[in-house]
């Protein structure tokens, strides 16, 4: 199924909700709105839903304009972050409701159900009424309910948030599994950037209601357009240095050099951005060195994050493992040129990292 979105706006009362926009998410492929709260996620599946009329613009199907057709006239599956479900029926029947209303068989239908609430871990739970169950476990039946109905467009809004860590890590990966098993046109609407990485596809970064890049995830991660992008596609938020061009070279503020390949005419005031992976705490031949003092250190799953106070301002490193830094203590973070982002001075970028050939930048 081809949706797209032609020149589209969305304004309520006074205020701008969507700037115009144009996309066209990949057919058949996961498409990840990352953005942080009110950045326009939810308004924009609404309109691909026809749950609203865009102020401006045109919404098509297949070539065919869709713009005022309601949602019910619309072959959609929806799930948002409040769950809804049918509270007289079953878990069972909750999920099993699409797969009766397209009339398919007995067995298949009951194959289908028991195949997904395995998937979403709610097997156990088929004979209970929804009231009986946890607000992540009702969430997981509205999922699957969802699943079941198999539409050729599917929008899912934030719809693992009310799930604990442990779980949401494992349903991301079986999304994924199910996702690239079927043929529909997948929107996935998230505020982390982690989980659109995880997700893979493609990705459009949003951010006070506009649509800032659009392209294959991993390409939008690895190469930002502008400093707006990098901050929406960075967890923890990418380091920023104030920096100055002084001939070859690109002093940061507080007096340290680096050498970036720039543009002839870049400007020369810049931004020069680090991701917090990209810092390490063992030197490499050619890393700058930026000597600090401990400020926090934070343990995160298998990772430490890392606060130090520099001489070029406060910067975050994550390091693979756990450490113990004493506040205070003195520190030295190392950073390779090569893995160094520079955006110029209305914040468009200059010079990204080159990859590597499995496709990343770096290493700790």
């Amino acid at each position: 199924m081809k949706l797209t979105l032609e020149a589209i706006t969305k304004q309520v009362g006074a205020d701008t909700w969507l700037y115009e926009t144009t996309l066209s998410p990949e057919p058949g492929a996961v498409t990840v709105l990352l953005g942080a709260t009110q950045a326009g996620k939810t308004s924009l599946m609404r309109l691909m839903a026809g749950l609203d009329v865009p102020t401006t613009g045109k919404i098509r199907v297949d070539g065919q304009d869709v713009t005022g057709m309601p949602v019910r006239e619309r072959n959609v599956a929806m799930v948002y972050q409040q769950f809804i479900n049918y509270p007289s029926m079953t878990v069972y029947d909750n999920i099993a409701s699409p797969l009766k209303l397209m009339g398919q068989p007995r067995a298949d239908i009951d194959r289908r159900v028991r195949e997904l609430a395995a998937r979403l871990h709610i097997e156990v739970f088929l004979d209970r009424l929804p009231s009986a169950l946890s607000g992540g476990q009702q969430q997981r039946v509205a999922l699957a309910r969802a699943l079941a109905k198999q539409a050729p467009l599917m929008l899912l809004d934030e719809p693992l948030v009310n799930l604990d860590y442990k779980l949401r890590e494992e349903l991301r990966e079986e999304l994924s599994a199910l996702f690239a098993a079927g043929d529909a046109t997948v929107v996935y609407a998230t505020t982390e950037p982690a989980e659109a990485l995880l997700l893979g596809g493609y990705t459009a970064v949003m951010d006070q209601g506009e649509v800032l890049q659009y392209g294959p995830t991993t390409e939008v991660f690895h190469r930002p357009r502008s400093l707006r992008v990098a901050r929406a596609f960075s967890d923890p938020p990418m380091n920023l240095m104030p920096a100055e061009m002084q001939g070859d070279l690109v002093r940061l503020q507080g007096g340290p050099t680096l050498s970036l390949a720039l543009p002839p005419k870049a400007t020369r005031q810049l931004t020069v951005g680090v991701r917090a992976s990209a810092l390490r705490v063992h030197s490499r031949p050619g890393d700058l060195a930026l000597p600090g003092t401990v400020q926090l250190a934070e343990i995160s799953g298998s990772d430490t994050f890392v606060h130090v106070h520099t001489l070029v301002g406060e910067l975050v490193a994550q390091l693979t493992g756990v450490h113990d830094f004493e506040l205070g203590a003195s520190l030295t973070l190392y950073l390779s040129p090569g893995q160094a982002y520079a955006f110029d001075a209305q914040g468009d970028l200059l010079v990204a990292p080159v990859r590597g050939p499995a496709g990343h930048t770096g290493g700790r």
